[in-house]
Parts: C-alpha cells; structure tokens; sequence
C-alpha cells in the first residue's frame, strides 16, 4: 500500500552522541568501536556533527589527539531536518549545503540521523532526479507520433508519444498514458493479483485506517507505467525498476503515467524517469526505470 516516503521512514535511530568537549581520541574510538560513520555533537542542544573523515583528517595532524576536543574537529552549525519531511527536500538540502548528513530534530528533540546511503537503501532514484533535472527541463518537443505497438487501445484511454527525432529513440523522447481506474479494475486487480487486501475492498476497514478511505493498489497505479512504456516506439522490454509511492489514489480517479528517456547505455538500453501523477497534477509516484527497445516485428 503508498504512503509518503518521509525522512522518518528511512532516518537513522537511536544517535550516537558525544559532548562537545570530549577528545578526538575518545570520538574516534567510538566510531570504530560501534562501526559508524560520525557521532552527533552536544552541549546540552545539538551544535555539530563529526564524522569520520573530520576524525581521522585530525589524527593525521594532531600530536595529541587524547587532548584536542571535538568542537575544534566538528562541522557546526549541524544541518537539521524534521522527522515528516519528504526524503526529496532532504536531498535538495544536502545537496544545497554539499553534505551527506543531517541531524533530523524534532521539536528540538534529537530523533534521528539521515543520510545520503539510508535514502539509496530505499529509494534510490531520488539522487538521480536532481543530476537529470536541469537537463530534462531543457529539453523540448518537435512533434508527436503514434505506432502500432498495442495490440489494442480504447475509447477511454488516452496517450501522447513526444520525439525529437522521426527516426531515432533519442534522450527527451517521453510517452503519455492515462486511464481512470474504476471500482471495476480494482476488484478485478485484486482477483487476478490476489492482492485482496482489505483496505483496497471494503469501505468500512478502509475508514479507520490512515487513509480513511479505499484506495487503489499501488501496484495497480504502477502499472500504468508498463502501459505508458508499451507505448514507446519499438518493441519494449523492461530490465529494471525503482519506485516510491508517494500519496495514494481514490477509486475513480483518473491518473496519468509520463515517462522520459533520460539517459542511454547503448545497444538500445535506456534510462527512464518514470512518475505518475494524479488528476490535479500531483504526483502519487516517483520512479526510474531500464529498458531495452528492440525493433519491431516485421508483419
């Protein structure tokens, strides 16, 4: 089931911690001794953060590291972050301040610590959205052009294939794909996934869950992505995929799936942004993907 992906869901907790006027060697010791890369540092408040690379740099030119203290080693102010911030805008604020941590404070109560690896471990794709951004946004589209991909298509659906170039698959090519999905799909989904979790079917255990109503499986929304993909030109072939569910779907509502080449391998393997957004433009999921797009069949 989605739900937004938040810094509390992937942050560090309990913290380490050490005091502002303990020694580097103390500092140091601990790192090794509990296998982790920086200590988050106090007086009484958090004032800094020291890591691992500050301890060892210090070991490298102090003679006495049982006497120099940790503030003089620390990177201070500490960057700070709350527990409900979107795992996105914590990497727009690493990337701002060109730091791989921030201490996540909560009413000025020390919760956690995120970093740059615990965003990877779950949702890899999000660095990868600020690299490709600038680019992507500068792209844009000479014309459109539909093929004979499907083997179908109906009246209620609706896509939009947009290439810069009237032969070649190239980086900026994007697809379009949008369907409502209807109390109809999702019992349907439900019986041939079997995926018949409750929340997803009945009305009354749906209101007293987070969401407080039946929402689409995520799955089910995701796979508006495959649709938008099988659309492309050429045959389609998928390789790999990353997602985050970032807000559900109501039942009914209609949701669109654009995906954008935004990088190449070679030998007909490309990298995808893959999102798809809700009926008010919001997105509900955020996702990368790898393809191989073959020629197709001849007739």
């Amino acid at each position: 089931m989605p739900f937004p992906i938040r810094v509390s869901d992937v942050m560090s907790s309990p913290v380490e911690t050490i005091d502002v006027d303990e020694t580097v060697a103390v500092a140091a010791a601990e790192c090794f001794e509990k296998d982790i890369g920086s200590l988050v540092v106090t007086d009484e408040d958090v004032v800094g953060i020291v890591t691992g690379m500050d301890l060892l740099e210090a070991l490298a030119t102090t003679h006495e590291p049982g006497q120099q203290p940790v503030r003089e080693v620390m990177s201070a102010p500490a960057i700070t972050t709350s527990p409900e911030t979107p795992v996105g805008q914590a990497v727009a604020t690493m990337q701002g301040h060109e730091i791989a941590r921030l201490v996540v404070l909560d009413d000025d109560e020390l919760v956690g610590l995120v970093s740059t690896d615990d965003i990877i471990r779950y949702v890899p794709q999000v660095f990868h959205r600020y690299e490709v951004q600038e680019e992507s946004d500068a792209v844009s589209n000479s014309y459109y052009q539909a093929r004979p991909e499907t083997a179908y298509e109906k009246d209620d659906w609706s896509f939009e294939c947009s290439r810069l170039s009237e032969t070649d698959t190239t980086v900026g090519d994007k697809v379009e794909f949008s369907k409502t999905l209807s109390e109809h799909d999702v019992e349907r989904y439900a019986e041939v996934s079997g995926d018949t979790n409750r929340l997803h079917l009945e009305e009354a255990y749906a209101e007293e869950t987070r969401f407080g109503k039946r929402i689409v499986h995520g799955s089910l929304v995701s796979g508006l992505i495959s649709a938008a993909l099988a659309r492309l030109p050429g045959l389609t072939i998928y390789v790999s995929q990353d997602l985050s569910f970032l807000s559900p779907v109501e039942i009914g509502e209609q949701v669109t799936a654009a995906c954008e080449i935004v990088g190449t391998f070679g030998q007909n393997k490309y990298e995808l942004t893959t999102d798809v957004f809700d009926e008010d433009g919001q997105k509900v999921v955020e996702g990368e993907a790898a393809v191989l797009i073959d020629e197709l069949p001849a007739e």
